[in-house]
C-alpha cells in the first residue's frame, strides 16, 4: 500500500495510477478484514498483472501476489469485519478413531 501511495506522488501513466488506486483500496479492505477472499484474489490478480506489465525487480510482485493469494485462501481472522458480519468459520479436527 505504501508503494502505491508513493507511486501516485510522482507523475505515473494512467494505467499505473489506476492499478495503484485499486491496490490502495484493496489493501485498506484487507487491513480491516472486509470481503477478504474476494479482495485477496483481486490483489493477487493485480500483482500478477503488474509482474507482466513492469520491467525491473519482479520479486516484490511475486511476494505480494503470493501473500494475498494465501490470505484469500485462509480467510478473515477472528477480529475482522467479515467475522462480525458472517461469523468466523473454524475447522475442528477431532481425535482419530482407531
Amino acid at each position: 500500500m505504501d508503494r502505491g501511495v508513493a507511486r501516485l506522488g510522482s507523475d505515473p501513466p494512467l494505467l499505473l495510477a489506476v492499478l495503484s488506486v485499486l491496490t490502495i483500496g484493496a489493501g485498506l479492505l484487507l487491513l480491516v478484514g472486509l470481503w477478504t477472499p474476494i479482495v485477496g484474489t483481486l490483489v493477487a490478480a493485480i500483482e500478477l498483472w503488474k509482474l507482466f506489465l513492469h520491467a525491473g525487480n519482479p520479486w516484490m510482485y511475486i511476494l505480494l501476489g503470493t501473500l494475498s493469494a494465501a490470505l484469500a485462501m485462509l480467510g478473515p481472522g477472528a477480529w475482522s469485519i467479515d467475522a462480525r458480519l458472517f461469523g468466523w468459520k473454524r475447522i475442528d479436527l477431532g481425535t482419530r478413531q482407531r
